[in-house]
This record gives C-alpha cells, structure tokens and sequence, in this order.
C-alpha cells in the first residue's frame, strides 16, 4: 500500500499534467513563458493578444519592466551611444514577423550625449502574419532569442533571454485587456509621406501636420542610424499645415533616399512618418520658443545690461578707446551738445547691437550655424574693417579731415551717431560675464524677446556716455576743450594704429600670406589716396574726387583677386605649448572616456580676449609643467571661421561666442570656468587631482554598450 509521501508525489503529477493539457488544448490560450537570462536588471516576457486566426495578423508584445527606477532601455536608434534590441524569432512554418513598433521615445542628454531612452515599463509591438491553412484548434509555441541594453546613469548592463508564447489556434478566446493600452502608445503613421532636402550641413524635413493641432515640445527622432547630431538643438517652424524641422547633419552618413522617423509632442505622444525627398518651404513662424515672463526675463534683462557695462573694460575693447575718449571730450560744452552727442552715440550703439543680434536670429533661422560675432569670420568684412582702421587712424594722425565721418570735430550728432556703430561693431567679438548667459538665452527665446535683450546689451555698452551726457556732476570731472584735445587726438592713432596692425596679422590667418599681401595692396592704395586728399585739403581745392581716382584702380583690383587669392587656413594646426588636440564631438568623448583630466578651451584670432587668457593662463610654462604631471588632455576649438560642429557645441553650453572654457575632471561633469583666467586658474585646477570615485560616470563608448 502506498505511503503519504508517494500520494503527494501521485497527486502533484496529476496537477503539473492538467496545467499542460488546458495549455495545450484550450483555443483561446496565450500562456507566456519568460526564461531570461540570469539577473536581468530589465525583465522581459512575450505575450500574445489572444489566438491566432488562420490568413490573419497576430500581434505579440515585448513587454520590458525595469527592476527599480535607475534602469532605462532604448529606441531602435539608441543615440549618441547603447545599442538597440535584437531578435532571433522561431516561428511555425509560414509564420512572418513584422517590423517592431516602439512607443515614443524619451531624450537623455549626459555630458553633450543625447540617448533615446523608455523609463519605466514599456512594450514593443510585433505583428505576426499567420498563413492560411494552419490547424482551426490546439496552440503552437512560438520561441524567441532577444538581447537587449540596461543602463543606468552610471553603468550599462548587455542582457538577453530566452522567451516563448504557446498561442492558441482558432476564433473565440479572452483577449488581453492590456493590449489596448500598449497600442494606444504606439504613435499613428501619418497618411502623407514628408518631405526632406539637405542644404549644407542642415537636414531639413517637411511634416504634414494640421495647424491646429498643438505640439508642446516638439523632437524628430530619426531611425538612420549616424544622419544627424542627436544632441543639436533642433529649430521648428510652421507654414500653414505644415510642420519644418531643421536638424544638424552628422557628417558621417550617405545621403538617404528616405528617412523615417517619429514626431515627438512631448508627454509621450507623437506620430511616425516616412520622408522622401522633395522641396521644402522656408520661413514660418517658430515654434518651441516660449516667451520668457517675470522675474526670469527681468533678470536676463539685467544680466545683458550688466554683460555690456562690463564690456567697456574688457581687453577686446581696448582699440576703441580712441573713439570713445574723443566722444567723451567733445561732450564738455554746452548741456545741449552733450546730451544731443551722449543719445545720438547711444542710438548708434543699440542700433548696431540690436542689428547685429537680428542678423545672426535670421542666418540661424535659415539654417546657418552661426553665433555672436559671426561677422568676424567673414573675410570680406574684416578686410573692410582693416580699410576702415586704417582710414581712422590716418584722420586721427591728422593726414586729412572728413567732417561727415566719426571722430571730426564739428559735434554733429551724425558724427557721434557714426562712432556709435563703429564702437558696438568693434565691441561685440567678445563675450564677457553676464553677458554670455544672456546671448545664450537669446538664441532659445522668441525674435521680440531676443531683439530686446540685444539692444539692452547695446544700451549697457552706451550707459557710461548717457550718464556723462545727462548728468552735470560726472561731465564737470572730465577737463575742459583747448589745444590738448588735438594733441590728444593724435596720440589715440597709437591704439587704432595697434589695431590695424591686429587686423593685418587676422587677414593673414583667415585668408593666407596671398591673401594678405593683395589686401596690403589695396590697403597701399587707399593710403595714397587719403594722403593726396590731406594735401589737397591744406591746400584749399577740391579734395574728395582725387579720392576717387586714385583709390578706384586698387578697389576693382582688390574686388578680383581678392575672392582668387583667398586659401581657407587651418587654425587647430597653430603652435601651442599643451600640444592640444583639434576639437570634434567624437574627439571629446575618446578623451573622457580615456580616464584622464580634459581641459578644453574654444578661441578665435579676432578675440582679443581669448588671445590675453592665453598669453596670462594657457600658453604658459607652468601650466604645460602641471598638464603633464596630472596628465591631462587639452583639446582646443579654433572658431576664428565658421565651424558649425563648434557653433553646435557652444549652443548646447548656452554660450553664443567665445571664449568658452570647460574642465572636465575623469568621471565628472562638466565645469565652465569664468571668461576671465587667472595665470594659476588652470595649474590648481590640474593640481586637485582626479574626482572622487563616487563621482565616477559610466563609459561613454558606444563599443563598450554604454550611453
């Protein structure tokens, strides 16, 4: 007779063997079975809506369920770095997959890497085709291998699993109340193809979409794999029913033949689209830019104020001095003078910055990757500038006298209005403190509100001479005009003089030594032709026509070989003693990935004040010594001509020029040191020694599966 334990062993039997048989043979079964591998930090299991209809779509879900809130998973396009899922299907003969159907994705920007990531559970959809013919009754199994990438904002795990479904075959069947909810995740396929066109380095692409219908905060991602910069800011504008974004071009993709991709509201809601080329419409109006109200946008007001005041004393404004001191003399008449010349020189000052600010708003609306002082990397306006100085210095010199330019002393208001322009124009290159954060912000608000904080920028740079001209008590400190003021004129073509000689070496390298030496030509030309006027001048006879008889030959010369003799230079191939590694995306990551301390500093030739940090803090004995004892990496971004991965780069950082300083400690997070360096700034910061291991990131490489 059997004992107690053989009828526990017996009973348990019959129950294992009647869970298999209703698995088997009920019609209506989706039992899932999940067999991941070991430890998964991301759980994963196959479900299946209901039985499976012979000739018809069955569809089964990835459903991923993180084990705590720190684990997120991917979008098919991972981004900057991770990889997606991949899936090894065993279906029963005849049996297709299709296409997995992901929810909206959601962004992840660490350290300048942007990652398309799910938080929390989601579900990929799958639709499976059955074939005609398969049995009306019973189940089939359906096995699946699938590997997939679990991270952290610190670590990223590989995982896989083995996971299997025994689907029921037949109508009739419970269907899985969950389902509803995944597919109402998965955004709509527009039923219009979008179009798309590559200009420059700008992906442009055409989505139709009512105008009705509001977008939050809208993002394209795209499923090519390396087309665009995941972490660019994108700029959106609507035409009618039509939705146009405006995406940075990677530079290390084929040009596709068609892109698809889905459109982002915000809140997880979104549509897929397909994109063909075509033609798509410029302007619209922007969308995304929210004004900026309260105490946010008064205290930006505050910071560009302050951002111009600060600009009168910096070194990149040292040149104009000149121009200034002659302005500030001339206003020791009459209360009526001084107030006409201090508004008219303000007017000047704002009109130029406030324009300055509209030009770069509508280069960067057209696709252009262009910041603050972008009409310094123009060749044709520096040599017009180096004309200019050139000219100034000689009237300042006292070679010849033109009454209707800036500088004469006839008090006009034109004139100060005049040397107000030329002072905002001389006075932009640089971007101080207050004044970074807020161009920076310009870029991402509405044009109005830009427009504003540009021309308050300029007010910032005119108050000193609006107080001077409005208040009685500052004007009577300054000395009253005689004799001195024309000796004083005639010193100030030192400073101006300097600053030709400046823009001389500029020309150079921006355009090479041919370049050069044709500007040296015209430059020759327009100085013989202002000297002959001088003489003339002194002489009492008509000057001005000389001027344009002798300048006139140089001039159509220069507008010919000018364009033929310029040779773009490379300036990240200039000496420096840290040995600095030429700036790119992909270059910053190897170099943090590496372990080590980077240093990285953004410069022009036209920045005065990049060319003091680097005479007083960079270039210097001391800090090589302490580069190499900490072993640091120095990379450098030369934006002396336009480099739009470096525009990119300075936007991300909320800067809109340069100099722009970062330190990066190993493991660490960014740190933007102040525009101003001292010679110890950056030996102490290599001295500190690398981050504490609590501070450690996860590796950026893509290789390694990290993000």
């Amino acid at each position: 007779m059997p004992g107690m334990a053989d009828f526990r062993r017996l009973a348990t039997g019959f129950a294992v063997l009647a869970v298999l048989l209703a698995a088997l043979f009920a019609p209506s079964s989706a039992f899932a079975q999940s067999i991941p591998g070991s430890n998964n930090n991301i759980q994963a299991s196959l479900i299946a809506d209901g039985p499976a209809v012979p000739g018809e779509s069955l569809t089964l879900a990835l459903l991923f369920r993180p084990n705590s809130e720190e684990w997120h998973g991917y979008w098919e396009n991972p981004g900057d770095a991770g990889y997606g899922m991949e899936l090894y299907w065993d279906l029963p003969p005849g049996w297709q997959a299709g296409q997995p159907q992901y929810p909206v994705p959601e962004r992840l920007l660490i350290s300048g890497l942007m990652n398309h990531i799910y938080e929390g559970d989601y579900a990929v959809l799958v639709p499976v085709s059955v074939p005609e013919g398969v049995p009306a009754t019973g189940s089939v199994p359906i096995d699946l291998k699938a590997q997939w990438l679990a991270c952290t904002d610190k670590i990223c795990v590989p995982e896989q699993g083995a996971l299997q479904v025994t689907v029921g075959l037949g109508q009739g069947g419970n269907q899985d109340s969950r389902f509803a909810q995944w597919r109402a995740a998965i955004p709509a396929m527009i039923d219009a193809d979008a179009a798309f066109q590559v200009s420059g380095q700008t992906l442009r692409i055409a989505v139709p979409i009512p105008h009705s219908l509001e977008l939050g905060e809208p993002h394209i991602f795209i499923e090519d794999i390396n087309l665009v910069k995941y972490a660019a800011p994108q700029v959106f504008r609507r035409a009618g029913d039509t939705l146009v974004a405006e995406i940075a071009l990677s530079g290390n993709g084929a040009k596709p033949e068609r892109i698809a991709g889905i459109l982002s509201f915000g809140g997880g809601e979104g549509v897929r689209f397909q994109a063909v080329p075509g033609a798509v419409a410029s302007g619209g109006s922007p969308v995304g830019a929210a004004p900026i109200t309260g105490t946010g946008f008064a205290l930006l007001l505050l910071a560009a104020l302050a951002g111009g005041l600060i600009l009168n004393i910096m070194p990149c404004v040292f040149p104009i001095l000149s121009l200034k001191a002659l302005s500030l003399a001339r206003a020791g008449g009459s209360e009526k003078q001084a107030r006409t010349e201090a508004v008219a020189y303000s007017a000047g000052v704002i009109l130029a910055c406030a324009a300055l600010g509209g030009v770069m708003l509508a280069l960067r609306a057209a696709g252009e990757q262009v910041g603050w002082a972008f009409q310094l990397q123009e060749p044709a306006f520096v040599v017009a500038l180096l004309v200019l100085a050139v000219a100034i210095t000689m009237n300042l010199a006292g070679f010849f006298s033109l009454p209707s330019i800036p500088l004469t002393r006839s008090g006009e208001p034109a004139s100060a209005f005049a040397t107000g322009l030329l002072a905002a124009v001389a006075a932009t290159p640089c971007t101080g403190p207050f004044m970074a954060a807020a161009i920076g912000a310009a870029l991402l608000m509405p044009a109005a509100q830009a427009l504003l904080l540009f021309a308050v920028l300029g007010l910032g740079l005119a108050l000193p001479f609006l107080l001077i001209g409005f208040v009685p008590s500052i004007r009577r400190l300054l000395p009253s005009p005689g004799p001195w003021m024309e000796r004083f004129r005639r010193l100030m073509a030192i400073p101006m003089g300097l600053t030709a000689l400046a823009l001389i070496w500029l020309v150079s390298r921006i355009g090479g030594q041919g370049f050069a030496l044709v500007t040296m030509i015209l430059l020759f030309g327009v100085f013989a032709a202002l000297a002959v006027v001088g003489r003339l001048q002194q002489s009492g006879k008509m000057a001005w026509p000389a001027f344009g008889l002798i300048a006139a030959p140089f001039l159509i010369f220069a507008a010919f070989a000018l364009p033929a003799s310029y040779a773009e230079q490379d300036g990240q191939d200039a000496a420096s003693l840290l040995d600095p590694v030429p700036f790119s995306d992909k270059a910053l990551v190897q170099a943090r990935a590496s372990g080590r301390p980077v240093f990285i500093w953004f410069t022009a030739d036209w920045c005065l004040t990049c060319k003091v940090n680097e005479s007083v803090a960079i270039e210097r004995e001391a800090t090589r010594a302490a580069f190499a004892k900490s072993d640091v990496i120095a990379m450098r971004g030369d934006w002396t001509r336009r480099d739009p991965e470096i525009t990119e780069f300075l936007t991300r950082q909320g800067a809109a020029g340069v100099p722009l300083y970062i330190w990066y400690r190993p493991g660490g997070e960014a740190a933007v040191l102040p525009q101003v360096l001292t010679p110890e700034t950056l030996v102490i910061l290599a001295e500190e020694g690398p981050a504490p291991a609590s501070g450690t990131a996860r590796s950026t490489g893509r290789a390694a599966g990290s993000d």
